[in-house]
């Protein structure tokens, strides 16, 4: 299978290929003098030579001089490293508040060469109209982008009302598509553990496909409710967050996911699975699941994974395959990319070192597409239809006493229940807090801010209100959000409540963001007018949007790091333990709507 319009299969160039290796015919390109890493024997063997044809890797070995000829173009490496192409084993492109044209463009020169995408945040504002829209932008790009059909639109039905709803049927048609590599993350863990009818035919669609389902089990609970789900068919996960985590699930033949994202440090938490348990690495995969243009930009991609991995005591051929061959392997693909070997994608990176890993030049299907940073080719994007710019629709202007929280009657306390952030992880905990009553009307105080989840699929003009801790917020703000995982309505956090509106309605005029005030004037604005997802604006303008975001939220007292990723996860109803949703508050501990209020 391609992912790639105009690129040929390895059966389209099969008699070149071998043509090349036998010396009968030049290679495109040979690459000579440098010290191939082989993932696959995991080894670094000085002075081999790589020679390309037809955007493959026709011959790798010690003198690739036979394969030299006319025409053929001959690079020396300079006796640097030849590494494979980085792949990510599992990513939200959504969450770069990038197309992804300009996801890709931002991630070439990082060394990203294949990305493993599940667009459900689009699925659940456009539904299966907006993952082939995301699947057929991913076709056009020099690199790989390999999509997952969306499996949870709602993640879990009753407890939130998404703009659209994903079916079996859905997934079965998203099954033939061309670019389509699996089912994303199956996030409703309850209803696979329960034997769901629902979720199972979704997994049995991808199953007879003989495409790969991705798992996501966001559960403490490692006894029999997580063997169910494993015995579901889930073939990943990614929400491990420490090392009996990995271990449970390598043992259980899933491959273990550790990311690490903008705001999700859950590599160092698990590598010890492997640096100090020594379990088998070739079931462990690193991924990102979710990083903003911010840290795209300023720091990196896979290739800060990697460094990150090694800094954790990983040695770096171990973190070179658990970001290359293994994901290829996973998804079926190991003849096709992930490796430096004769017949793959010919997607490779030339560095200086294998621990600071400068990405000195990226080459992606033969071609340069990276040097120093600069991007060299260009990524073409689709024409956008104007109603998908035209996704906010709040029903109505929105004023401060839509955002006040009654008192039970005659209260002048009352224990509230708050959903409280914790830096760097995606769970949050459950907490309370005494607060007090004013004229009717429960105030934040200590540290409590107010949050509300606005509607705005359907125009509706609900709010539902709460508490949340942990941002650390001062003085008089708001901050609204319309990437809002993963049903993305609006989420609204503040202190003021006039400003709590005024953020939601602005918003609503820019057709979708995130905004920030204080002290009643914004200071922050990043306009996603994409489904209220995504810019099609460049990455270094989104990521400086983003940056000056983040400048703001410490302005208004948050100090926590990259909060802009727990902000947009208080509505992700599949993550422990305390949320919020159009329907209510919900305890993801038991699945259920709580009362805000907990009763004397």
């Amino acid at each position: 299978m391609s992912n790639h319009i105009s690129f040929p299969s390895w059966s389209d160039v099969a008699a070149d290929l071998i043509a090349v290796a036998a010396g009968r015919s030049p290679a495109d390109r040979v690459i000579r003098g440098g010290r191939l890493v082989n993932v696959h024997s995991r080894e670094v063997l000085d002075g081999w030579d790589v020679a390309i044809k037809a955007g493959r890797f026709a011959y790798v070995g010690p003198d690739a001089a036979h394969c030299i000829g006319e025409g053929t173009e001959v690079l020396d490496a300079g006796g640097r490293y030849l590494i494979p192409g980085l792949v990510d084993g599992h990513m939200h492109i959504e969450s770069g508040m990038l197309t992804p044209a300009e996801f890709a463009a931002a991630v070439m020169p990082h060394g990203t060469t294949t990305m493993f995408t599940d667009p459900h945040e689009i699925a659940n504002v456009l539904g299966l109209r907006g993952v082939r829209l995301m699947h057929d932008e991913a076709l056009l790009q020099p690199v790989n982008i390999f999509t997952q059909m969306p499996s949870c639109a709602p993640s879990a039905p009753g407890l939130e009302t998404t703009g659209w709803e994903i079916t079996p049927e859905d997934v079965a048609e998203a099954m033939t598509w061309p670019g389509i590599i699996g089912l994303g993350e199956m996030m409703n863990f309850p209803g696979v553990a329960a034997g769901d009818a629902k979720m199972l035919a979704e997994i049995a669609a991808t199953q007879r496909a003989g495409k790969t389902v991705g798992g996501h089990y966001a559960s403490p609970d490692l006894g029999p409710a997580f063997h169910a789900y494993v015995a579901g068919g889930p073939a990943d996960d990614h929400e491990g967050t420490c090392e009996a985590d990995a271990i449970a699930r390598v043992r259980q033949g899933m491959r273990a996911m550790l990311r690490l994202g903008s705001a999700w440090y859950d590599v160092e938490s698990q590598i010890t699975s492997i640096t100090e348990k020594g379990l088998d690495p070739r079931n462990m995969i690193l991924c990102t699941d979710d990083c903003h243009s911010g840290t795209l930009v300023r720091d990196g991609h896979m290739n800060r994974v990697v460094r990150h991995a090694i800094d954790c005591g990983c040695d770096p051929l171990i973190a070179l395959q658990m970001a290359t061959v293994n994901t290829a392997t996973h998804f079926g693909l190991e003849r096709e990319l992930g490796s430096i070997a004769p017949g793959r994608r010919a997607d490779m990176i030339l560095t200086s070192d294998l621990r600071t890993l400068p990405i000195e030049l990226v080459i992606a299907r033969g071609i340069d597409v990276a040097r120093d940073g600069v991007g060299l080719v260009p990524c073409p994007h689709l024409d956008w239809p104007e109603d998908v710019r035209a996704t906010v629709h709040l029903g109505k202007v929105l004023e401060a006493p839509d955002f006040e929280i009654r008192a039970p009657e005659g209260a002048n306390t009352v224990t509230a229940r708050v959903i409280g952030v914790v830096e760097n992880q995606a769970p949050t905990k459950a907490l309370t807090a005494d607060l007090p009553v004013t004229d009717g009307i429960v105030e934040g105080t200590g540290g409590v801010a107010q949050i509300a989840l606005v509607e705005r699929h359907r125009g509706t003009g609900g709010v539902v209100n709460g508490f949340v801790s942990g941002f650390g917020y001062e003085g008089r703000m708001a901050m609204a959000s319309t990437v809002a995982h993963d049903s993305h309505h609006m989420i609204v956090v503040g202190t003021d409540r006039e400003m709590m509106a005024a953020a939601a309605n602005r918003l609503g005029e820019v057709g979708g963001g995130v905004t920030i005030w204080k002290d009643g004037a914004e200071i922050a604005l990043v306009e996603l007018p994409i489904a209220g997802l995504m810019s099609d604006s460049p990455a270094a303008e989104v990521a400086a949007k983003a940056d000056a975001m983040m400048t703001a939220m410490r302005a208004c007292g948050c100090t926590l790091n990259n909060a802009y990723m727990q902000h947009s996860l208080l509505a992700l109803v599949v993550i422990p333990e305390l949320r919020i949703s159009d329907l209510g508050l919900v305890d993801v501990t038991r699945f259920a709507l709580t009362d805000l209020f907990e009763t004397p």
